[in-house]
């Protein structure tokens, strides 16, 4: 990512526990979902429905991928993952808080949930799920540690920002081997026996020895039916592909049908985000950060209004770019745009993703440039302590990389 301040960070490092950095959900009627308490649906301006088929709640998780563990909570109440529902993604090294649903249960049966680090803070029946979205946004404390902060230093860097910063996707957005985008360019171009392999044996930024032996192993021989026998049993989504693969060779569009729809629709989506990225990388290269064909207001909380945009820049409006699908408008694509497609190859009708029509993606909008809101921080010894509130599909990271000047963090999804 390219810089916004320009000032020498406080260096430190981020997430080196589950307590260093709390997540707290702020609900769509603006209430603030804080650690270890426990929430109505009045309070959450969620209403109630004693005949509805949902019971919903607010999860508090420390250690925990949510995901897994909503499965497990859903498992507790004998249902399964599609029963699950939830409002945003938060990070697993982290203390978070965030809405969920479980369809099929009485919320009563929420009260059987008693599993290390996993909270239930209030529960209630309605007649809708949680669903991505359900929220305004997130409150972030979090502790940066062994920094050089200082008051000048972060006054100096705030008042650079001036209360914005650009609105980049975290590094969490392109896996942990950082390859989703080549796999998604892969799928996209029809490609999809590199997509595969790419997928199974691709070992950059792989830190797990067995993983790696695994991974080179395969890409030399290709022999799906022993790789069942050596390949790590916590990689679950290479083993669904390289089963499928054992068993019809050379099926590569069924066998990445075997990893969960909402794994592999991340493909797709990591090439629309750097995209995005690279837009921004020279957005801020050119001193070009305010000028947009779209831009949008600010809803009651401060944060983007998405739903409403207009091509006159309105002030304190955000600028806004697409997040290219099949559905934008060539009107609403950006030179910037266009020269970053060029160089892939690629053209808005790929998105349809032809040889996988189901992991087809539309286009949305994004705001370029967010507000920061509610910030503070303090200083201990060698750390900083941070607070501040992002909206929701922003990535905490990214602020503190403002500060920090350091890129090499543990992400996580936020």
């Amino acid at each position: 990512m390219e810089h916004v301040s320009k000032s020498r960070g406080i260096s430190g490092e981020i997430k080196r526990s589950a307590d260093d950095f709390i997540v707290e959900e702020i609900s769509k009627n603006g209430g603030l979902l804080k650690i270890n308490q426990d929430f109505s649906a009045a309070q959450l301006g969620e209403k109630e429905d004693a005949d509805g088929k949902f019971a919903k709640f607010v999860l508090q998780k420390k250690n925990w991928d949510t995901i897994r563990a909503l499965m497990v909570v859903a498992k507790t109440v004998g249902r399964g993952v599609k029963s699950i529902g939830y409002s945003g993604m938060k990070d697993r090294i982290s203390t978070s808080t965030q809405l969920a649903s479980i369809y099929g249960v009485n919320a009563s049966a929420l009260s059987r949930v008693n599993l290390r680090d996993l909270r239930i803070c209030g529960a209630w029946q309605s007649s809708t799920a949680a669903s991505m979205g359900d929220l305004l946004g997130n409150h972030f404390t979090a502790r940066i540690c062994d920094s050089y902060a200082s008051d000048e230093k972060i006054i100096t860097i705030n008042e650079e920002l001036n209360g914005r910063i650009a609105n980049y996707f975290g590094k969490q957005r392109f896996g942990i081997r950082g390859n989703n985008a080549n796999i998604g360019l892969a799928i996209m171009r029809g490609d999809l026996e590199n997509a595969v392999m790419d997928f199974l044996t691709n070992t950059k930024h792989e830190t797990n020895e067995e993983s790696v032996t695994a991974r080179e192993r395969l890409a030399q021989d290709r022999d799906f039916d022993a790789a069942l026998k050596y390949f790590p049993m916590h990689l679950r989504n290479e083993r669904r592909v390289i089963s499928k693969l054992a068993a019809n060779g050379g099926d590569y569009a069924n066998a990445l049908r075997s990893i969960p729809r909402g794994t592999s629709i991340m493909f797709i989506h990591a090439v629309e985000s750097q995209i995005f990225n690279d837009e921004l990388n020279m957005r801020i290269k050119s001193n070009d950060m305010e000028n947009a064909l779209l831009y949008c207001g600010l809803n009651g909380y401060g944060f983007p209004d998405i739903k409403n945009l207009t091509a006159e820049k309105m002030d304190g409006a955000l600028p806004v770019a697409p997040l290219i699908g099949y559905n934008t408008k060539p009107e609403h694509i950006n030179s910037y745009e266009e020269e970053i497609m060029e160089k892939m190859g690629l053209h808005v009708e790929d998105f349809k993703v032809k040889k996988m029509p189901e992991l087809g993606m539309k286009g949305t909008e994004r705001a370029l440039m967010i507000n920061y809101l509610d910030f503070n921080y303090k200083i201990e010894e060698k750390d900083a302590i941070f607070e501040f509130s992002l909206p929701a599909g922003a990535y905490a990271t990214m602020l503190l990389e403002e500060f920090t000047k350091n890129e090499n963090q543990n992400h996580g999804v936020e």
